[in-house]
């Protein structure tokens, strides 16, 4: 008994040491990356609106705190005290479970980002597949709040809009495997380290591989609902989409995943073609600056054209659109997949 005794603290530290500490770390981590994600998207919404407002030479949000910047907060206030109102005949469960997995998974594919060297949540080998999974898991979520909804409008939207989703899903996918096939790697670390050279911006993939950037940042917004392409949200396509039912809360939750998947792919075709960390010449005062920062200002580059298309772009019909994505990007893309192996073979066989 007094030797099993004096085992168990022995036993305790072990214990702490190979699994509790590395789950404690993980967790202060990911609750780190959820707060300052949810504060960057909170700005990026303001910075939205506010381009938005640039096109249309008008002021955009400027009441609420200096220059309006607390107005995304002002708005959580008002969604978050509103009474959530569910419809007598919607599957309650479901109902209140679609936005929570809509923003839940969209928070989730953050984990494996890399904002700068050795600055992920998992550097796992396979992380360019977890994305790719958790991105085609989100569409459950459209598609439990269109049924749950029990309204022919939100249901009718939901099946629209997971058929865009599915289609630009693959065009997305053969990109990321040209991308994959120059690479070498799954690693979304190896990805950026592979672009890594003398030339500096003129090494990334967005020059080589520019028609693939093209595919991917078209694709993302149909991928993510956003104009031209957002006809399942339309006003005057579908009286607003599948959260037509939705208010308060739940709808915040939908528009927060919305907002963090754009942020996610934005981030994700950083690291595929713009270089991540990696500063656009690798001379000084350049590499000084740290590469977080560097990672920061391309996705808020990109977030920048998302909102631009935004702004000057007319909304496809839905015909165009799906023509679009299964008659133009993906023998594009698929006629990309074999050009790439092909010239790679070629190279290193030679």
């Amino acid at each position: 008994m007094q030797a099993w005794t004096g085992k168990r603290p022995e036993r305790m530290a072990e214990w702490w040491t190979s699994y509790g500490l590395p789950t404690a770390l993980v967790a202060a981590h990911s609750l780190t990356l959820i707060v300052i994600l949810l504060l960057i998207v909170a700005f990026l919404l303001y910075a939205d609106r506010k381009v938005w407002a640039a096109v249309q030479m008008r002021r955009g949000p400027n009441v609420v705190g200096p220059f309006g910047l607390l107005q995304s907060f002002a708005d959580l206030l008002k969604f978050v005290f509103k009474e959530p109102i569910i419809p007598a005949g919607a599957n309650k469960g479901i109902f209140l479970l679609a936005p929570l997995i809509t923003a839940g998974l969209a928070i989730a594919a953050w984990a494996v980002i890399p904002v700068d060297k050795g600055w992920a949540v998992a550097d796992i080998n396979v992380g360019i597949l977890y994305i790719f999974a958790i991105s085609s898991l989100q569409v459950y979520g459209v598609i439990m709040a269109g049924w749950a909804s029990n309204s022919k409008y939100a249901f009718l939207a939901a099946l629209r809009s997971a058929a865009q989703m599915v289609s630009y899903e693959v065009s997305i996918g053969f990109v990321i495997i040209t991308v994959l096939l120059v690479a070498g790697s799954l690693n979304l670390s190896a990805i950026v380290e592979a672009q890594d050279s003398a030339w500096g911006l003129l090494g990334w993939y967005w020059l080589p591989m520019l028609p693939m950037f093209v595919v991917f940042f078209i694709s993302l917004l149909a991928e993510t609902n956003r104009p031209p392409f957002d006809l399942l949200e339309a006003e005057s396509e579908l009286v607003a989409g599948f959260m037509v039912e939705y208010s308060s809360t739940p709808y915040m939750l939908f528009m927060l995943g919305e907002y963090v998947a754009i942020l996610l792919l934005c981030a994700l075709g950083t690291v595929m073609f713009l270089g991540g960390w990696l500063p656009p010449f690798p001379v000084p005062p350049f590499t000084w600056i740290p590469g977080v920062l560097w990672f920061v200002l391309k996705v808020c580059f990109l977030f920048f054209l998302v909102a631009m298309v935004k702004a000057f772009v007319p909304r496809y019909r839905y015909d165009q659109l799906m023509r679009l994505g299964w008659k133009v990007f993906l023998p594009l893309s698929l006629a990309a997949v074999v050009i790439v192996a092909a010239v790679l073979q070629l190279i290193r066989g030679a």
